[in-house]
């Protein structure tokens, strides 16, 4: 009798160890991983400074509870307050927790402008977590299927249509937030017109809205800036973080500024969270990434990936887009493409796919020029195997 709950479908691979860009498993097989975690491990696996922060940290402390200040947590804040310009920060433990405190936020700047029906514009595609309120704003089908009833108070409208935001800018009055993610992660590596975050910006300074980021996975340097919103030189009111914030160690963080800064003592809370172990780490990711400037690196990656696979796929029958910001890499294909990361490490190589027919590549944003090109040689033969014959993967 299985003594896990079956809510995960598990590759039939378990890794033992990590280096850098690349896994082995119990067989002692090497594994290029192009998914990080998730977006997670930015700073590859066994990194020197993340481990060298976690072992010395765990032989100092590990937890004493928000009861007491913690020193590595307002640090932490300090820095990533410094590189974001918002105005404070909430630690805790996961993305869906960032996110509930978001939406948390959004309810108490509702009270503030005497509204009691409070609603949250949040977008078709999108995900944002798996608790009930992260659930109820995300816009996929699949993923809340069988969870209902959900909470009130959230209103969806296709992604990148400014237009669909302002007409119910016309016609709802009790609308106190939009929640959106820069690029849509899960939704297969959507990203919006240039213009999109911006014109979103001004709407809800029209209007009186917070703009709530989601940056949990675009967050951290990923997509070629500390954060992905800074590409168009505008500020949210609230941003949520996480994956790459611990690279591996479970932190998540709610940013706030200006009249989104409302928690009071005693509102929000998380026992873990922001403890002196998960911020250590999270100190030593900042620094990394500030020391060898890595959302550059990512940037010119992402650019060389999205070139090589254009040359490679651009043009093939069966492939719809090939798209993506920085080391966030979506190539759409015209059919079901599920069974491709299973089909991938056999050529030991770690991929994912989501939306069903997106391959979303989201690799280390440490890899080498070399191992760059092992992706683009590997996903692109495994994609043209597939199309020429689908059924015998």
């Amino acid at each position: 009798m299985a003594t896990l709950m079956s809510n995960y479908s598990r590759l039939p691979v378990t890794f033992t160890r990590g280096q850098g860009a690349w896994l082995w498993d119990s067989n002692d097989v090497r594994y290029l991983d192009a998914v990080s975690g998730v977006a997670v491990c930015s700073l590859g696996h066994a990194h020197p400074a993340i481990a060298q922060a976690l072992c010395e940290q765990a032989h100092t402390l590990i937890h004493t509870s928000n009861l007491y200040g913690i020193a590595h947590q307002q640090t932490l804040a300090d820095a990533l307050i410094e590189r974001s310009q918002m105005d404070s920060v909430f630690f805790c433990n996961s993305g869906a927790e960032a996110n509930e405190a978001a939406i948390k936020i959004s309810r108490l700047y509702a009270r503030k402008q005497g509204i009691a029906q409070p609603k949250i514009v949040v977008a078709e595609g999108s995900f944002h977590g798996r608790t009930m309120a992260t659930l109820t704003a995300t816009g996929n089908a699949k993923i809340r299927d069988g969870f209902d009833p959900f909470l009130p108070g959230f209103i969806r409208v296709p992604y990148n249509d400014i237009a669909a935001l302002q007409q119910l800018a016309a016609t709802e009055t009790e609308i106190v937030a939009v929640l959106l993610e820069p690029v849509q992660g899960e939704g297969g590596v959507i990203v919006p017109a240039l213009d999109y975050l911006r014109q979103v910006r001004a709407l809800c300074d029209a209007q009186g809205w917070l703009m709530m980021l989601d940056e949990i996975q675009t967050g951290m340097g990923r997509t070629g800036y500390w954060f992905a919103h800074q590409e168009q030189g505008i500020l949210p009111d609230v941003m949520t973080l996480a994956k790459a914030l611990g690279n591996g160690m479970p932190i998540g963080a709610c940013l706030a500024r200006g009249a989104a800064n409302l928690f009071q003592p005693g509102q929000h809370g998380s026992t873990f969270g922001g403890n002196p172990l998960a911020c250590r780490v999270g100190l030593a990711v900042v620094e990394t990434l500030s020391e060898q400037r890595l959302w550059e690196r990512a940037a010119y990656l992402g650019q060389y990936l999205l070139n090589g696979f254009r040359e490679r796929l651009g043009h093939r029958d069966g492939v719809r887009a090939i798209r993506g910001k920085g080391l966030m890499i979506g190539i759409e294909l015209s059919q079901d493409c599920t069974a491709l990361p299973k089909a991938a490490l056999a050529k030991q190589l770690l991929i994912n796919v989501t939306a069903g027919r997106a391959v979303r590549l989201l690799p280390p944003l440490i890899i080498s020029d070399a191992e760059a090109d092992l992706i683009i040689e590997g996903v692109s033969e495994l994609i043209d195997t597939f199309l020429t014959a689908p059924t015998t993967l």
